[in-house]
Parts: C-alpha cells; sequence; structure tokens
C-alpha cells in the first residue's frame, strides 16, 4: 500500500474558499481530500502546518531561465537548471518560453525541450519571437525579428512535436491574421505581444483566435485617451488571458490594480517573464544572443540598439504571491486564481493542476504566516521540505 501523507493545522485555500485548521491528504502523487479539522487516520505519516498556508502550486506561462541558466541554450542540462530553480520556488507547472533567434536554431532548441515536455518535466514550449514588431522588440535582437510566414510557424510547430503550447507574434505584420488561425486551428495558445498593433487590428487579431495578451502594458503601445491601442481591446475582451509581471518594475501597482479589476482574477495569469538571473544575485548574464546586465535586481540589455531595455525579470512566483497580498492587496484567493487555477486553465490542464482538490496532482505550496516560502511538494514528493 502506498503511504498517506496528511497535512494538517493550516489554512488551506481551495476553490471554494479558505478552510481554517484545514485537513489535505496526498496518496502517492495526488490529493487523496481535503477536510476541515478532520483527524488522521492510523499509519498515516502527519506533519503539522500550523500557522501556514497551503495553496496549489504555481503555473508559470512565461519563463525563459534562472539559476544563472536558460531555456534558450538548446541543452537539456540547461533547461533541468532552471525548471529546478523555479521548483524550489513553487512554480510547479512551467512553459519553457525561447527569446528570438534564427529559425533553424530555434528548431534544435524545440527538440530539447520537446524531450522535457514529453518526460513530463515541462507543460510545453512557448515561442516569443522571432515573429514580433521591430518597434516593439524589446529584449530581443532586432536583426533576427520576421514576420509571421505561416510556413515558418509551422516549421516551428512541427519542430516541437506537439508541445508547443503557445506563441506570441505580433498580428499587425504581414502573415500576422493568418498566423493566428493557424495557431488556434491547431490547438496552441496565439498571444499578441510585441506589437504595435492598434486597437482595430488587435479586435481583429482576437476574432481570428488570438486568446492570450503577452505581459500586457510592456513591449506595446501605452493606452491613450484617443489611441487606445492594443490595451483596451485585450482588457475589454473576455476571451483574453492578460499576462502581467508583478515585479514592482514592469508595472507601477496602480497600473496593475487597473488591469486586474478590468479583467478579473479569472483573466489574469501572473508570470515571471524570467532570464537566467533569477534566483541569482546582481552581476553579468545572457539572455539569448543578448548581454544582460543586472543591478538591484533589474536587468537590462547591455549594449547594441536596445541597450537599456528591460530584459525580463529576476522574478520567482513566490515573490509574486507575496508581492499580490502584501503590497497589492489582493485576497488570497484572488493571487490563487492568478498564479494557479487561471493559467493551468489557459493551458488546458485544469484537470490536473491548479487546484487543491481529490484527484489532481498533489502540487502544492506551503507559505508561513508572512507569506514567505516555507514548502513545495510536487506530485506527492517534497521539493523544499518544510520542516
Amino acid at each position: 500500500m502506498v503511504q498517506r501523507t496528511v497535512l494538517t493545522g493550516a489554512r488551506v485555500v481551495l476553490p471554494t474558499g479558505v478552510v481554517t485548521d484545514g485537513r489535505l491528504t496526498v496518496e502517492g502523487t495526488r490529493i487523496a481530500g481535503t477536510a476541515a479539522g478532520a483527524p488522521a487516520d492510523a499509519g498515516d505519516a502527519v506533519r503539522d502546518l500550523s500557522g501556514c498556508w497551503i495553496v496549489p502550486g504555481f503555473v508559470d506561462l512565461h519563463l525563459h531561465g534562472g539559476g544563472g541558466a536558460s531555456f534558450s541554450t538548446g541543452t537539456a542540462e540547461e533547461a533541468l537548471t532552471v525548471i529546478r530553480t523555479h521548483r524550489a520556488h513553487g512554480t510547479t507547472t512551467m512553459l519553457a518560453s525561447t527569446v528570438t533567434g534564427d529559425l533553424d536554431d530555434l528548431a534544435r532548441q524545440a527538440a530539447v525541450l520537446s524531450e522535457l515536455a514529453e518526460e513530463g518535466e515541462l507543460a510545453g514550449i512557448h515561442f516569443e519571437g522571432p515573429f514580433i514588431s521591430p518597434h516593439r522588440c524589446g529584449a530581443h535582437q532586432p536583426s533576427l525579428l520576421r514576420d509571421p510566414d505561416p510556413a515558418d510557424v509551422r516549421k516551428l510547430l512541427d519542430a516541437a512535436r506537439g508541445t508547443a503550447r503557445m506563441m506570441t507574434l505580433a498580428p499587425e505584420l504581414p502573415g500576422g491574421l493568418e498566423s493566428v488561425a493557424l495557431l488556434a486551428d491547431s490547438g496552441v495558445l496565439a498571444a499578441v505581444g510585441h506589437t504595435d498593433s492598434t486597437y482595430e487590428a488587435t479586435r481583429d487579431a482576437v476574432e481570428a483566435g488570438a486568446t492570450v495578451a503577452t505581459h500586457l502594458f510592456n513591449a506595446m503601445p501605452s493606452l491613450l485617451h484617443r489611441e487606445p491601442g492594443p490595451v483596451a481591446a485585450l482588457l475589454e475582451d473576455e476571451r483574453i488571458t492578460v499576462e502581467l509581471i508583478n515585479d514592482g518594475t514592469h508595472l507601477h501597482p496602480a497600473v496593475l490594480q487597473l488591469a486586474f479589476r478590468r479583467a478579473g482574477a479569472d483573466r489574469v495569469a501572473f508570470i515571471t517573464d524570467a532570464m537566467s538571473a533569477a534566483g541569482m544575485s546582481d552581476g553579468s548574464y545572457a539572455l539569448g544572443p543578448m548581454e544582460v546586465e543586472v543591478e538591484n535586481g533589474v536587468a537590462r540589455i547591455s549594449d547594441g540598439p536596445t541597450a537599456g531595455s528591460i530584459a525580463g525579470s529576476t522574478l520567482t512566483l513566490d515573490h509574486a504571491f507575496r508581492r499580490a497580498v502584501t503590497v497589492d492587496g489582493l485576497g488570497v484567493d484572488e493571487a490563487v486564481r492568478a498564479l494557479s487555477t487561471t493559467p493551468a486553465r489557459v493551458l488546458g490542464l485544469e484537470d490536473r493542476v491548479g487546484a487543491l482538490e481529490a484527484g489532481k496532482d498533489a502540487d502544492l505550496v506551503v507559505l508561513d504566516a508572512d507569506f514567505h516560502l516555507r514548502g513545495v511538494m510536487r506530485r506527492g514528493t517534497w521539493v523544499v521540505d518544510p520542516g
């Protein structure tokens, strides 16, 4: 028989609300049940987590690197370093995000990452670039950008061998709407981002099948009163899930609140957009072919035509969660939806992850009373033991 582990005494955040003095039972790799104040059975391994919170494992739709490593190097060793780094910070489900590069090089990266997805280490691949606007390229190499020719889009999807889950592109570019439709027909999330699109063109992209806004507000025209641009089009449409980087650098707290209250927790996915310096100290790092300098935790391109541009983040989702409830004033249940439930649904994985329910993977995060990370469990195994 598989031994059951019973976590007791904590405040457990369930889809139905917060259970005080909760009991969560893990059997093998799955959650066997949840209850309030019920005793454990004889033979169960009991862990008393009084004073803590238990929330679902975090789900990150947009993640490039961490621990000094990057998915874009195209090696399994570096990819596993990224995965382990973010798991230790509570992200139990993640997409591997690429950075703009030569198509053949991106296809080689996809071949490596697809194997890790097939082994269950990743939830899939997110291609960010090269089909993005040169006017909003941010930390992507301008010389490697190209229009989203559907044939090129198909080449990357084929290289991913069925593990491509999302692609960010600028729909106003030649071939943009056709590529959005191709992605939607292929079961791949079409994300509007790094775009110079108008309000009207963005609405056309949504009608063509786009369903995600890549790091809303960042790398797109600002919201103006006579030119609402993509921000208004993406915020107003109920079909769109908006990514937000909640690190205090990418978005002013008032802007984050504006977006969160307009879209609601069921349409917001907090992401890291983390690069290799996540979980590391300040210094020099790489983001794809770009050199990056990290100072006071903020990553910026070091040189070239985009020097000074913010280059992803050094964020981890445990810090995003704590900031959400202690700085942004969100409820714990809202933070759980934005960091776990909503992104799991976007990926079509809501039957397995994103909520603490019987039958789902035993992916969970233990936080102390002040919302600092204390423990991480993935599929029934402690990644970080809460002690």
